[in-house]
């Protein structure tokens, strides 16, 4: 079945859009996503329906779609969830497959460590920490975290932008929390985790 154009711009402002730290706290220009993907406005409109629906973004009356920076708060809230969500799976994490994962997530995260290659690196954070969740085996919860991930890579790239040599922590913590479950020491794993986010919720709400 062909993608609607609705669809198309859905996708496209989520992945173009929504994620470009220089756009936080701008008002989306219509005609210009129009022409970038090639659609009229319709789809446009309906796209950003579809958005302000998730509060992704905001439509303002007369002024159209704002896309607000993420709140202190909604950062804080974000990274609680997470915490609670990877915890509760640091125990069923340590096997083979779901290692071999997110070893793999932070392989590729070494080779996109460039400043210029941010958005692949908050990609490849993402697939490692879906991958660590995903050992729960619980779909509702895996679906759950899945849903934050628009709401993770807008929070994870404006900090990797803002802060020169964030990739280098990441890639260290990350590795911390790999070791700790190979180990098979759950409550190491737990202690990377929170050290991770923590780490994490600090640069965010200071960049």
């Amino acid at each position: 079945m062909r993608e609607s154009g609705r669809d198309r711009v859905y996708e496209f402002l989520k992945r173009e859009v929504l994620t470009d730290p220089a756009l936080q706290g701008q008002f989306i220009n219509e005609q210009q996503v129009a022409d970038q993907v090639g659609v009229s406005r319709t789809p446009v409109r309906e796209a950003l329906l579809m958005l302000s629906a998730e509060e992704l973004v905001q439509l303002v009356p007369k002024r159209g779609a704002y896309l607000a920076p993420m709140s202190g708060r909604q950062i804080t809230e974000l990274i609680e969830l997470r915490g609670i969500l990877e915890r509760f799976a640091a125990p069923k994490a340590m096997d083979p497959e779901i290692l071999g994962e997110m070893r793999a997530a932070l392989a590729a995260q070494h080779l996109v460590k460039e400043p210029s290659q941010a958005k692949e690196f908050i990609e490849q954070d993402t697939r490692f920490h879906t991958a660590l969740v995903r050992a729960c085996g619980n779909e509702m919860l895996s679906r759950m975290y899945e849903g934050l991930r628009d709401r993770q890579i807008r929070a994870g790239l404006v900090a990797v932008f803002r802060l020169p040599g964030r990739q280098d922590g990441v890639l260290s913590e990350h590795q911390a929390i790999i070791d700790a479950l190979e180990a098979g020491d759950a409550e190491a794993a737990e202690k990377a985790i929170d050290a991770h986010l923590g780490t994490t919720l600090s640069i965010q709400l200071t960049t």
